[in-house]
């Protein structure tokens, strides 16, 4: 193995409320739909953690380390409570860390038959990081890692260097996702089991391979085959990791030295995809794939039909441009695409997921109310 791409996920969803009318029947608002005092409760209490590993980074970045972040809109958005946040990502930036771009709201709109909303996020999203960071990122990655292939020419025609989604078994056909691999935008394939070990075991003390120091770690990457291996991990799991333990900071600030010591470079995504032959895999253009597969986000009927009604509001939205609520319309909108909404009704739980989606649907007809009655 010759190199290795870091990527962290940043991103906390704000979660649908329970939703019953009880108080009647008003204009949409954030707060009338979303858990707003619940989502600021998750991150105030997320925000120390951030704030441990961020300076864990710094260090490891100046042993050598190279990361990327993929920081969601949503998150961002929720910078404004505590500004601290962002000013240390944003010194992550400066000392070299790459970001990487996105649909703004964690959406679901690459699944869109219309791409003109996707198009408008993703241009949203780089807006903002151009302003807040002063980069302009050259990967991309959907949510939930989704692969869509229509959405990967739209990231061609953007200038996109790198595209990187889940390498999942019925793209990979068993094969360790270690390439580079051809594309109309070159794609790197998350690589699941050394993800998950980081992002899922690393403080699990009945896992076999625990303790996972970053000696381990990296010998085990050191006798696998391939060009490079592409480890996409959710920073919310990592400050999980940090409240039992502190081994995930000393994994972090080891790391680089480790790999370097046997001959791994840590690159980004983009200088991966400018580095390496590309490999062909025919599975890239016929098959879509996201995390864990795509029946996590549209596995059942509840799924199929939120997604069905998502258009229909968009389509109500289109008409009402000249309105004077439409900025607000449109923000609640998007909020309601993200991919997090999709997952909850596939819940474990059955029961679960059949509620989940009630309550959801309960909501979107309070919108295509609102947006009936502000058309006419």
């Amino acid at each position: 193995m010759k190199a290795v791409c870091v990527c962290f996920e940043v991103h906390l969803p704000l979660p649908l409320r329970w939703y019953w009318p009880r108080e009647g029947y008003g204009a949409p608002a954030l707060e009338k739909y979303f858990e707003m005092e619940k989502t600021y409760g998750s991150f105030i209490r997320l925000q120390e953690g951030v704030r441990t590993l961020n300076n864990a980074l710094m260090s490891s970045m100046e042993a050598g380390g190279r990361y990327t972040f993929d920081i969601s809109g949503v998150f961002l958005d929720q910078c404004k409570w505590e500004p601290a946040i962002l000013e240390s990502f944003r010194q992550l930036v400066d000392m070299g860390a790459n970001v990487a771009a996105s649909p703004y709201y964690h959406s679901v709109c690459p699944l869109f038959p219309d791409l003109a909303e996707f198009k408008e996020q993703v241009s949203m999203h780089m807006e903002s990081l151009g302003g807040l960071f002063g980069v302009k990122p050259a990967a991309f990655i959907n949510p939930e890692l989704l692969l869509e292939q229509r959405t990967v020419r739209v990231c061609r025609d953007l200038g996109f260097r790198c595209f990187i989604s889940e390498g999942s078994h019925n793209i990979v056909n068993g094969c360790d996702p270690v390439h580079v691999y051809e594309n109309e935008v070159p794609t790197l394939l998350r690589h699941i089991d050394l993800s998950e070990d980081v992002e899922k075991r690393l403080s699990d003390r009945k896992w076999p391979g625990y303790p996972l120091i970053a000696e381990k770690f990296a010998s085990w990457i050191a006798g696998m085959e391939g060009d490079v291996i592409t480890l996409y991990i959710r920073y919310d799991s990592l400050h999980i990791h940090l409240q039992k333990s502190a081994e995930i900071v000393q994994f972090l600030k080891d790391l680089p030295q480790s790999l370097s010591r046997r001959g791994i470079e840590m690159l980004f995504p983009e200088e991966a995809a400018g580095m390496f032959r590309q490999e062909e895999l025919p599975s890239l253009h016929s098959k879509k794939t996201a995390r864990y597969g795509m029946h996590n986000l549209l596995g059942n009927h509840a799924q199929h039909l939120y997604m069905h009604e998502l258009q229909s509001i968009g389509d109500e939205l289109g008409k009402l441009k000249a309105h004077e609520d439409y900025d607000k319309l449109q923000t609640i909108y998007r909020y309601l695409q993200q991919s997090d909404i999709f997952l909850e009704m596939n819940a474990e739980s059955q029961r679960l997921g059949y509620e989940k989606a009630v309550n959801n649907f309960s909501i979107l007809s309070d919108m295509k109310r609102a947006l009936t009655e502000a058309g006419k």
